[in-house]
Formats: C-alpha cells, structure tokens, sequence
C-alpha cells in the first residue's frame, strides 16, 4: 500500500503552493493531501495537522516547506502510522528551539523590520506579512515576477506567537526518517542552517539545489517531488534513539540541472 502524503505549507504561503508537486506524486499513484495549515500556534498547529493523519487509513509521509517543518517536527507520534519526514526548506527545531531563534543562530536571513508588516488583531496575537515589494526577492527571486506578486497578494499570514513558540520535548525527526531539500539562495531559512539541521537530523538525503529560493516547492516542482517520492518508496523504520547515540551522515546531493 503507497503512503499517502501529506504536504504542509509554511507561512507566508498557502496550500496551493505545492500545486505542481501534487501533479508529479499523484501521477506516481500516491493519494496526496495538501493540509491547510492554521499558522497560529505552534502546538496546535501540529495538533491540527494529527487530526488529518488520524483520518487517513495506513501510512502516512509527511512532507513540509519553512515553518511547516517545526509543525511537522511536533505531529504527535501516535498521530497515525507515520513513516517518514521530508523537509524542503523547513525548520526542524529540537527541543526547546524556535523558528525565530534558529533563523538567528546563522547569518543570511532577510527578514526583519524593514520587511516584515506586522498586524495586530483582536485577539491579542500579532500577525507577520512579508511586504509586498520585498516578497519576490525574499521568498520566490527564482520565480517570474507577475508569479511572484499573485504568491505575495494571497501569502497566508503566520503569528509572531507562532514562530517564537518553543517546539516540544520530543521531535518527531529524532525518531523517524528525515530527507531535506536545501535551496542554496534561501533568503529567509540560510542553507548553512538547513544544512546543520539536516546533519543534526542524520538526514538520509540532502538534496541540495543551486540557486534555489525559498520557495522550491514553486520554482522546482519536479525535483521537490522527486525526493519526497524517494522517501515514500523507503521501507518504515524507526531510529536508534538511544541516548547520547551519535546521528549518521547524511547522504548529500547536489542538484544539477538539465542543460537545454
């Protein structure tokens, strides 16, 4: 039985953003869900995403862009039958970590005040928009430009109260298989840090992607599929989580593209 996969997006984006990712995977036979991920908390964005799990029957792979990665580093491991993690640009935070203090932790990202609109609301959490003339070369500088402003007019906001919270005791990458995409000219998740969290995950592939934005789900659809499709036809194993056990290498890859 194929696993059906479900994607999850990131902030500043929306579910359509896997769009043509979805084409290639379901072509290859796998049932795909693209999750509407809340954006709004972290614990319970994961719990909204463990309620999807829950309603499909088998396994399950999770495949998630930027902050969709914390959410899916904090899926509830009894969710369903889960058998792996991919991350395309995403943040998978230990214990503790925020998506706030990891985007710190390396030089490189571009947002900031100067790019980043905040929006209070009436509940008392503040929304974070990325400013629309600055969105293309944040988040997509890799995609056409008309392309890139439709993806700035209806980016999904996430909370400040989301991307500051703390992610869980036990992430889900130290127990599953993980796969990561690295978009070398991400301006927002810097590839040094995708690539540490990729190593400290013991990543079985690192699929690194010269001149990738942050948004490769977009600009690299087949090759964003083609390595999910990879970890879908892995058998299930859990890891060794014995503490103190050192993580294995990860396998690295560097995209080349075909030459026309």
């Amino acid at each position: 039985m194929k696993p059906t996969i479900v994607l999850v997006h990131g902030a500043f984006a929306e579910s359509a953003s896997w769009d043509n990712v979805i084409d290639s995977l379901e072509s290859s036979g796998h049932p795909v869900i693209a999750a509407a991920n809340p954006l709004r908390d972290l614990a319970t964005d994961a719990a909204s995403v463990g309620d999807v799990i829950r309603a499909v029957e088998g396994p399950v792979l999770l495949a998630a862009h930027s902050y969709g990665g914390a959410v899916i580093s904090n899926v509830p491991a009894d969710s369903g039958e889960i058998t792996g993690l991919v991350y395309v640009n995403g943040f998978s935070p230990d214990r503790g970590e925020s998506c706030f203090s990891l985007a710190g932790r390396f030089p490189g990202s571009m947002l900031g005040d100067d790019t980043v609109k905040p929006v209070p609301r009436g509940d008392g959490t503040i929304d974070l928009y990325i400013v629309q003339d600055r969105f293309h070369d944040l988040f997509c500088a890799d995609v056409p430009a008309p392309q890139a402003a439709r993806m700035a007019a209806t980016q999904r906001p996430a909370t400040q109260e989301a991307l500051v919270a703390p992610s869980g005791e036990r992430p889900l990458w130290r127990e599953l298989p993980s796969w990561f995409v690295v978009g070398e000219e991400d301006r927002i998740i810097p590839a040094e840090l995708q690539r540490f969290m990729a190593e400290r995950a013991g990543a079985g592939r690192m699929l690194e992607i010269p001149s990738a934005s942050h948004a490769p789900t977009v600009s690299q659809p087949q090759t964003t599929a083609d390595l999910i499709l990879e970890a879908a036809a892995m058998p299930t194993h859990r890891k060794d989580s014995k503490p103190g056990a050192a993580p294995p290498s990860p396998s690295v890859v560097r995209h080349r593209p075909i030459q026309s």
